[in-house]
């Protein structure tokens, strides 16, 4: 390593493995190939080198752990040891989602809207199969107490605290934390808001709860019907994603009202997008969503109402063709120049000779 032949990385490899008996094969080797090659051969000597049967698989399964736990920024880390058959669904699985995420991000891409890198697919992948599996509940057959749905699902949903002024401005200082503590942003709690089940509750000056109202739901079951109806996903421009809320245009908390003209489904990628990442939602005059980012531009819907056809839709083109004096051939998609003419020889014959 100090003349540089290997890396720090393959050295790292390499002192999980080797013995004095060992040291020479394992150098020579780690000199042939890359990185990558060693840690999967460092893997598998390992694997080789452990006691196999049942004793030593229920040893393996017995150390399974996983902690979730806040930091101090608010985020939620994560740490644990998993099973090799759950750790391979699991990887599975966020390769799954996470294939849907970046399918949607190179859609919305041509819109200019920032890309996700790898890293905070596989953690959105992971929102994803969450909001999934809840939305799901578990059936009999893994939950042999009941179902986890309905009203005993509401035990596991999160819970938002936030004042009625946070909400109505975002830059009020006032409460918006979740049910453990951890403050979030007013924006994100906007955004929350958006499309949850809400619970008002009236305190006294000493913060004891004077009423409490009936839980209802900001985006009414009828409505989210009609949004599925209109909209088939999310309007984000290239897009398109199933997985959505409703966003409100001009916010309930501003005065905004619940209704299908001031509401447009959202995949939770892009609702983050329009409250916490600056961007804005305007209808056009065709009642199609126009987006702006936070430089000004517009991106409008990629799915515009088709054009009404006639009965026979080539007699009207080619009328309408007549009517403006075009006369389209065989050669109008072609291009009007010849190579060898408006071409300089010298460049011309350069790309023959490259092209063999």
């Amino acid at each position: 390593m100090a003349r540089g032949e290997l890396s720090f990385s393959q050295v790292r490899a390499l002192t999980r493995v080797a013995t004095a008996e060992t040291e020479g094969d394992l150098v020579a080797l780690a000199r042939g190939c890359t990185t990558a090659q060693l840690e999967r051969v460092v893997r598998a000597s390992r694997r080789g080198s452990r006691r196999d049967g049942a004793d030593a698989d229920r040893e393996r399964r017995e150390r399974r752990v996983l902690s979730v736990f806040p930091d101090e920024d608010g985020m939620y880390a994560m740490r644990g040891v998993l099973p090799p058959e759950v750790g391979a669904l699991l990887m599975r699985a966020i390769e799954a989602a996470s294939d849907v995420l970046y399918r949607q991000d190179r859609a919305s891409a041509a819109s200019g809207a920032p890309t996700r890198t790898p890293a905070q697919r596989r953690a959105d992948a992971l929102a994803l199969l969450m909001e999934r599996a809840m939305e799901a509940g578990f059936a009999e057959d893994t939950c042999p107490g009941g179902a986890v749905s309905g009203t005993r699902a509401a035990r596991y949903q999160v819970v938002l605290h936030v004042d009625a002024d946070t909400l109505a401005e975002p830059g009020d200082p006032g409460r918006s934390e979740l049910e453990d503590g951890t403050r979030v942003s007013a924006e994100t709690s906007r955004r929350v808001a958006c499309d949850a089940a809400l619970v008002r509750v009236t305190q006294r000056p000493d913060g004891s709860a004077l009423d409490i109202g009936r839980r209802t739901r900001t985006i009414p079951p009828a409505l989210r019907r009609a949004l599925h109806v209109r909209d088939q996903g999310c309007r984000f421009p290239g897009c398109g994603s199933r997985f959505t809320d409703a966003h409100h245009v001009r916010h309930w908390a501003d005065g905004g009202e619940t209704s299908l003209s001031n509401t447009v489904l959202l995949c939770g990628h892009h609702h983050t997008l329009v409250h916490e990442g600056g961007w804005t939602v305007r209808w056009d005059g065709d009642g199609r969503p126009v987006f702006l980012d936070s430089r000004g531009g517009e991106h409008y819907d990629a799915r515009p109402a088709p054009p009404e056809l006639g009965i026979d839709p080539v007699r009207a083109l080619v009328a309408e063709h007549a009517r403006r004096g075009v006369t389209p051939d065989w050669r109008t998609a072609g291009a009007r120049w010849k190579r060898e003419e408006d071409i300089p020889a010298a460049i011309y014959f350069r790309g023959m000779e490259a092209a063999g």
